[in-house]
């Protein structure tokens, strides 16, 4: 009896996913519960499971773009499973073949030593160059006499990666590729978000010398005692969790004719994972530690770098972080992760000259940009919420109250 297997439901507003990969072949033996394909959707990578053990028949194909019920594949369960032992007996070459074999392996052995001495035949500063670029010298293509690798050549390796000798600079040549539904997605989401919110970003500066200061003196205790980094993005959504609760409409949204308000901070944290860019949330992080914090922001990321994330950790949020600065952005202004109304952007920390106290002094700084929904957020609240957002990280200490804890202490 043949066993269906269909695209399952994976979520409520996603009705179509991409076969990306098969994971056992058209005809082999599965056994049940075994993972047989993988697929992707607008939100996450999942996988498919045989339902039942026995001899696969593949229908869809790898980049094929599937509808939610659509058949993947059919499972014979009474076919009869191999019996492995017995076969590679079957297999298994006579013993008269043996001398045979130990003559081939002879026979190569001079040709495998010539190829490796023709390989690495090089004059002192090409090998010197290749040891320390860490190249294979195989994937060189010598010009000097006798096949000698020439400096020139390795420049030319290096410069020019994929490029033979002589071989044209420019090409002319297109590779068509098929957007995944993940690429589609993203898509889709950065042009609604540009066409359907009054998007506005407003700028400021944060001194990271406090920060630095803390991690630099901290870091390995904390790492030591937590198991995990001490890293900035653990300092940032504290001080956007506090800012977030003095100005709820920045963690809020409209929803047709109504502002919805959350009381707690859902951080969406944008990675950058093989497919495309995901944005994983930290559940409830105003009430998290710098520590948990920290483990969260690490699993997601791993998950993501995965392609292991579920539904439900890519799902919600109520405010998004994104740091450019790990590709070198000094600025920019990131685009609303809708249907959230704002998004911090965290850039590169490079030191510039500032004047402090009538001195020029060199600080490093970090550039700000909180985009915003104009609808939503006045920019009194926009702006007010960065000042906030760059007091709590020039003044860490402050992360622990929300305030300073002399103010605190005298309850004012």
């Amino acid at each position: 009896m043949a066993i269906e297997i269909k695209v399952p439901t994976v979520g409520e507003s996603i009705n179509e996913v991409t076969l990306v990969k098969w994971l056992k072949k058209d005809g082999e033996y599965v056994e049940r519960d075994e993972v047989i394909a993988e697929l992707e959707s607008e939100k996450a990578t999942f996988e498919i499971n045989a339902e039942k053990a026995g001899m696969l028949s593949t229908v869809a194909k790898e980049g094929d773009t599937l509808k939610i019920g659509d058949l993947v594949a059919s499972i014979d369960d009474s076919a009869k499973k191999p019996d492995m032992p017995a076969e590679k007996q079957e297999e298994k070459p006579a013993d008269e073949t043996k001398p045979e074999k130990k003559e081939v392996k002879a026979e190569q052995k001079p040709e495998k030593k010539e190829e490796k001495e023709k390989a690495v035949k090089a004059t002192p500063v090409a090998a010197a160059i290749l040891a320390d670029k860490k190249v294979e010298p195989a994937k060189i293509t010598p010009t000097g006499a006798q096949g000698k690798i020439m400096k020139s050549d390795v420049m030319d390796a290096l410069n020019s990666p994929g490029r033979k000798p002589g071989q044209a600079m420019f090409s002319r040549d297109d590779k068509p590729e098929k957007m995944s539904v993940l690429r589609r997605t993203i898509s889709r989401r950065l042009v609604e978000a540009k066409n359907t919110t009054a998007m506005l970003t407003t700028f400021n500066e944060v001194d990271m010398s406090a920060i630095m200061d803390i991690r630099n003196k901290y870091k390995e205790v904390f790492k030591k005692q937590h198991e995990v980094n001490l890293g900035f993005m653990s300092f940032f959504a504290k001080a956007c969790c506090f800012a977030l609760q003095e100005w709820p409409s920045v963690n809020g949204l409209i929803d047709g004719e109504n502002i919805i308000y959350h009381n707690y901070c859902d951080i969406s944290i944008a990675v950058s994972a093989p497919k495309g860019l995901v944005v994983p949330v930290i559940r409830n992080a105003e009430s998290l530690s710098m520590a948990e914090i920290e483990k969260a922001v690490l699993e997601l990321a791993t998950k993501a770098r995965e392609n292991k994330l579920t539904i439900e950790e890519m799902t919600g949020g109520t405010f998004t972080i994104t740091n450019g600065g790990v590709f070198g952005s000094l600025m920019s202004t990131p685009i609303i992760n809708i249907p959230q109304s704002a998004i911090l952007g965290m850039h590169k920390i490079q030191e510039r000259p500032i004047v402090v106290n009538g001195q020029i002094v060199i600080k490093p700084m970090m550039y700000l940009a909180l985009s915003y929904d104009h609808r939503i957020i006045d920019g009194r609240e926009s702006v007010s919420f960065l000042v906030r957002v760059k007091e709590l990280l020039e003044n860490p200490e402050l992360l622990l109250f929300g305030k300073d804890p002399v103010k605190s202490l005298l309850e004012l």
